[in-house]
């Protein structure tokens, strides 16, 4: 199998939630219930020989955060810095360019703030997926739903001859977008639906091959802002890849729809690992140990007759008392109270405070 080089992708702003993530630390450089930080725990699922050291393309705000979070767990990693976010077709192809100009090898790449319950069992779906890559084809990694989500994509496979997961590698027939309550309830009960967590596995030539034939005008335009990067890189620069200026002029379009929706080369790995964005605060709770009352509490909190919240505090004693099913989160001098299980609030209370012309919380 060739050597698979781990893309961490750590670009996104995860404001659903706020305040605890924010331009300045995103959710990825936040412990979520675990023991390190997001982009820590994704780093250490590929320290095994199958894998080299990782690279990660985040904001360039965000490269001394990644450098000191990724050296306290002995990860070196190399870094390409994006001067503003561009979604992940644009990572897809820079990541494809620069493991290319390495010498190639496999692509896994992914998303820096996701929670694996299994690596092992990550590691074995990307050790079925690799042979398929290595011979042309693009390889997503289809999460086995626990339950009727409403707020994943999901991705149809072909049902393959011997079954519907016969040979562990099966054609994508079709991406589906967020379903409603009643259509996820039946993709859940068809073995063919699997979530879609935006994990990929492709060699870099035969990546490009399909980027240039189906998304030609974000493939050229990030081809360009990586030709200046590396013409412009100095000694320096040391373990950093700065795009150009020509990076703004990259559509911003996701990677699924920009290339493995228009491709006919994507193929679909079943990936049974405890897979959560941990997106929402619900998804925290979920997640959290729980005391007797199913309250999780983080940090100084103190819950009295208090029953399924969440409470985090960065610091201040937190006492929440006769109340159900809120989360509660004191973080760098702001107090968010909201039910836990409402995301959209969490949205609006961002929104609200963007009109308030308080950028500076945000």
């Amino acid at each position: 199998m060739s050597r698979i080089t781990p893309v961490l992708m750590s670009g996104g702003a995860g404001t659903r939630l706020w305040p605890l993530s924010r331009r300045a630390r995103p959710k990825q450089f936040h412990a979520l219930g675990t023991p390190r930080t997001l982009i820590q725990e994704t780093a250490l699922r590929f320290t095994t020989d199958a894998f080299g050291p990782p690279t990660v393309i985040c904001n360039i705000d965000h490269a001394d955060l990644v450098r000191e979070q990724l050296a306290a767990v002995g990860v070196s990693p190399s870094l390409i810095l994006e001067p503003q976010g561009r979604n992940t077709g644009a990572a897809a192809v820079i990541a494809a360019l620069s493991a290319q100009a390495a010498g190639g090898g496999l692509v896994l790449l992914l998303s820096a703030d996701a929670r694996v319950a299994d690596a092992a069992a990550l590691r074995e779906a990307i050790a079925i997926g690799a042979p398929a890559a290595e011979a042309g084809a693009l390889v997503i990694f289809g999460i086995t739903p626990t339950g009727p989500e409403t707020g994943y994509g999901y991705i149809r496979a072909q049902v393959a001859e011997g079954g519907p997961g016969a040979g562990g590698v099966r054609k994508v027939a079709a991406f589906v977008e967020k379903p409603d309550l009643a259509t996820a309830q039946a993709y859940v009960a068809d073995p063919a639906y699997s979530w879609n967590a935006g994990i990929f596995l492709f060699a870099p030539s035969a990546f490009l091959a399909e980027a240039r034939r189906v998304a030609p005008d974000l493939t050229a335009a990030a081809e360009t802002a990586f030709a200046e990067a590396v013409r412009a890189r100095t000694v320096e620069d040391r373990d950093a890849l700065r795009l150009g200026p020509a990076f703004a002029d990259v559509p911003s379009i996701p990677v699924d729809v920009a290339v493995f929706e228009a491709t006919d080369r994507a193929v679909v790995v079943s990936a049974d690992i405890g897979w959560s964005d941990v997106g929402v605060y619900d998804a925290l709770w979920a997640h959290g140990a729980k005391d007797a009352a199913g309250n999780v509490l983080q940090g100084s909190a103190i819950v009295a007759g208090a029953a399924n919240c969440l409470v985090i505090s960065d610091g201040p004693i937190v006492v929440v008392a006769g109340v159900e099913d809120l989360a509660v989160v004191v973080e760098n001098g702001v107090v968010l109270v909201t039910r836990r299980d409402d995301a959209g609030a969490v949205r609006a209370a961002v929104e609200m405070v963007r009109q308030a012309g308080r950028e500076d919380l945000l």
